[in-house]
């Protein structure tokens, strides 16, 4: 966020990542490519962990002189850490046994959620997102601009029945939830 909020603009496009590999190569004569850009927003998959060296590069952009020093100042920060909001969207107890929704988050990803009661969902439709169809989790409710908290994820294809968590849409929210 504080490099959205240094260049001045949401990094939502292909554009948006050019924009800004282009600005950190005026500022420091240093190049992070778009797509490495692109997956470490996770606007495409790819690499789990960053390199040391494009954070620092980052963090420099930002006028820090590494990643260390950013991170130091990052927890020095007196920022909030708690707030209320209000936002469109679904609670999940709403929903009957066998109602659907429909969830977008960026950057193109999509899926179709069927209620099996009790808070409880499996889904049927995925495009472009790491659910898969058969996968079951519980979530409390889906809200617009909000990131997608899903526990107890059970991956259809998975032959341990630990649950995992999940986060749909962490950096910029979910784009649209509807009810079908």
């Amino acid at each position: 966020m504080d490099i959205e909020s240094h260049i001045q603009r949401k990094l939502r496009t292909p554009y948006d990542f050019e924009f800004l590999s282009s600005a950190i190569w005026e500022r420091l004569h240093e190049n992070i490519s778009s797509t490495t850009l692109k997956r470490l927003w996770g606007y495409i998959d790819g690499a789990a962990s960053p390199r040391w060296t494009t954070l620092s590069l980052l963090s420099q952009f930002l006028g820090y002189t590494d990643w260390e020093q950013y991170l130091t100042q990052l927890a020095l920060r007196d920022g909030i850490e708690s707030e209320t909001f209000r936002s469109k969207g679904i609670l999940a107890e709403r929903l009957q046994k066998g109602e659907e929704i429909e969830v977008t988050w960026l950057p193109n990803r999509r899926c179709r959620f069927r209620c099996e009661g009790n808070r409880r969902f499996r889904v049927i439709v995925s495009e472009h997102a790491k659910l898969q169809v058969g996968d079951t989790f519980s979530a409390a409710a889906f809200f617009i601009g909000q990131p997608l908290f899903l526990d107890k994820v059970i991956p259809a294809n998975s032959l341990s029945d630990v649950p995992i968590s999940y986060i749909a849409g962490k950096r910029n929210g979910i784009l649209s939830v509807k009810k079908l």
